[in-house]
């Protein structure tokens, strides 16, 4: 996109990494955010995070500092709803995951049961059950068909990482041998559904993340410009790795304030 480009640029960013790091606000980010609102530019916090609704995250967003409607958020649980009405409105369902993924599922007209449903659908808990597991793979085996809600093998927390939806999809995989189709990042479809969310278009909009292998490989695959913050996972020497290159690469989000209106004009 040229700096001189009238382009009114909407914008789409990844939480963890570029707002906040482990429950603390990133440096800059509320002033980013107040920017965007007062300037009117539309944007849409993207989470693979499906374990909280909107309301649970717009209210630990607010306790960091950061004050973001709920209808400024779009998860990979809501996407995994969305995904499953296109594909088989008014289906059935047998759940792991939390009250995130759960109302998703309720919004989009889904039932949930463990009685010959549709789909084994599986999210992120703090408690994976070893009956859950059990009933799902019985499940998939039996027929369902086999979704999960985000690939990212494993999550933060104050003691360190634990096991996320990706490493519990690969034990179910294992032992049923039927892969799962994953709907969030770096699932384009994730992004296609944010943008939809949004009533935004490709060509006009960005997405900001802190991971190359998620973020910002999304992002490029939907058609994005990307911009990747070294506030989190990424760093210089880490995004040489890939084959790909974000759009732009800035130490934080506080580096596009004052600069929300043309974030690539006056850098080149």
């Amino acid at each position: 996109m040229q700096a001189d480009d009238p382009t009114r640029w909407s914008y789409l960013m990844d939480m963890d990494g570029v707002l906040v790091h482990e429950e603390h606000l990133v440096p800059g980010a509320d002033e980013f955010i107040a920017e965007l609102t007062e300037r009117g530019l539309d944007y849409l916090v993207v989470t693979n995070n499906p374990i909280f609704t909107r309301r649970d995250l717009t209210a630990r967003l607010s306790a960091t500092g950061l004050n973001i409607p709920e209808d400024r958020i779009w998860t990979s649980a809501l996407a995994t709803g969305e995904f499953l009405k296109s594909q088989r409105p008014h289906g059935t369902a047998f759940v792991i995951g939390e009250v995130g993924l759960t109302t998703a599922l309720h919004e989009a007209g889904y039932i949930i049961t463990d009685r010959d449903p549709d789909y084994v659908v599986l999210g992120e808990t703090r408690t994976y059950s070893f009956e859950a597991l059990t009933t799902a793979i019985r499940l998939i085996n039996g027929g369902a068909r086999f979704v999960a809600t985000n690939p990212d093998p494993t999550g933060p927390s104050r003691n360190g990482v634990l096991p996320a939806a990706g490493a519990v999809a690969a034990l179910i995989e294992k032992a049923t041998g039927r892969s799962p189709y994953f709907v969030g990042k770096p699932n384009p479809l994730m992004m296609r559904s944010a943008l939809r969310a949004l009533g935004a278009h490709s060509e006009s909009t960005l997405m900001i993340g802190d991971r190359m292998d998620t973020d910002v490989i999304a992002g490029l695959e939907a058609g994005l410009a990307t911009i990747l913050v070294l506030t989190g996972i990424s760093s210089r020497d880490s995004m040489d790795a890939y084959p790909y290159r974000p759009s732009m690469v800035l130490d934080s989000v506080a580096e596009l304030v004052g600069h929300t209106d043309d974030p690539f004009g006056s850098r080149g």
